[in-house]
């Protein structure tokens, strides 16, 4: 929980990050009042930094130096000092048309997200392509290939395709693996790997075989925490002493799935941002990650990001993921339509959260 601060206190703390944001030196009492033409004395603002300073929302390098703000501070200015802010309207119209001179590719789409976020945030970014909550069965395939081995093709709605060979215990005809392929695809249709299980009663010895094997690869595609991943800007933070070893959070897929399974609790949190690792990852203690869910509600979602040193442009960031998120959102219905019952797609714009 936040520390309550004054009206005054508050101005001057959203002064003070603005201006270490914009310059990335210490800020003295002295230029706050020069430069915004405050109607207090030096002294006054002095003292006053002085308490938010008590409070944990800003620190000194040392004792005769300017205030820089702490990762409480930011974590107060984002979620209490922020306000709205949009990308200016040429930026949003650019963006837009980068999106419509694309074909509807998801990998391509997938690319040109992470590049635009990237750019715009002069940090890094990572997207994750959409997948189900959970996978659902759509069509079963056997095919005879040679002797006793038989060739399953699974395909989930959303199109992706799990191939995998089945040893019988004896030859089975082609016309007898057909028969079994179209009962189980009357039988599991439209099904989850939770909605599978209670529908195996009764099956005969191939059918059961085969259904084992159909529930084993649906709960491993399941279990999956994340699907693919595309970066774009490493070297805007590698560069960075501060942030370079978030390079280690894009590149190592456990830890990254690690931090978006506890960022991204609930799909109705909007846009969300994890300052200084959240004092969970050591990784992250000197980074800002700014994420958003895109995607339709319950049905097919991914992850849009930037990442790079927690002073960086708190509002243009926010801005750039939101109107990404939204546009994304629109691709997946567009491009998931068929697979998708008839319902709104989420708009990620609502809400902006911070991990305390």
């Amino acid at each position: 929980m936040f520390q309550p601060l004054t009206e005054r206190q508050e101005q001057i703390l959203g002064l003070v990050i603005r201006s270490y944001i914009e310059a990335g030196v210490p800020v003295g009492s002295k230029f706050l009042v020069e430069h915004y033409d405050l109607d207090v004395s030096p002294a006054t603002v002095r003292n006053e930094m002085a308490s938010l300073g008590e409070l944990g929302y800003l620190t000194q390098l040392h004792t005769s130096a300017g205030r820089i703000p702490t990762e409480m501070g930011y974590r107060y200015f984002v979620q209490k000092l922020l306000g709205e802010f949009r990308l200016p309207l040429h930026e949003r119209q650019m963006i837009r048309h980068q999106f419509h001179q694309a074909t509807l590719d998801l990998n391509q789409w997938m690319r040109l997200a992470a590049a635009i976020l990237a750019r715009t945030s002069l940090g890094a970014s990572f997207v994750t392509a959409p997948k189900p909550r959970l996978n659902r069965f759509k069509h079963l395939q056997l095919i005879s290939t040679q002797g006793r081995l038989v060739l399953m093709i699974l395909v989930f709605f959303g199109g992706e395709v799990k191939q995998q060979m089945l040893t019988l215990a004896e030859p089975v005809p082609q016309t007898r693996l057909s028969a079994v392929a179209e009962r189980l695809n009357l039988l599991y249709a439209n099904a989850t790997h939770e909605e599978v299980l209670p529908r195996m009663s009764h099956l005969e010895t191939l059918e059961e075989e085969v259904s084992r094997l159909i529930l084993a690869i649906m709960r491993r595609a399941d279990d999956r925490p994340i699907s693919d991943i595309y970066r774009d800007g490493l070297v805007n933070i590698v560069e960075n002493e501060g942030t370079r070893q978030a390079v280690r959070v894009l590149e190592e897929r456990t830890l990254l799935a690690n931090v978006l399974s506890e960022t991204q609790v609930s799909s109705e949190k909007g846009v969300q941002v994890v300052i200084g690792g959240d004092g969970r990852w050591e990784e992250l203690k000197d980074c800002t990650i700014i994420l958003s869910q895109y995607g339709v509600l319950e049905h097919f979602s991914g992850t849009v990001a930037v990442i790079g040193p927690t002073r960086m442009a708190y509002g243009r960031n926010v801005a750039a993921v939101r109107y990404v998120a939204d546009l994304m959102s629109g691709f997946v219905y567009e491009y998931y339509i068929e697979e998708i019952p008839a319902q709104e797609v989420r708009v990620n714009a609502d809400e902006v959260s911070v991990s305390e």
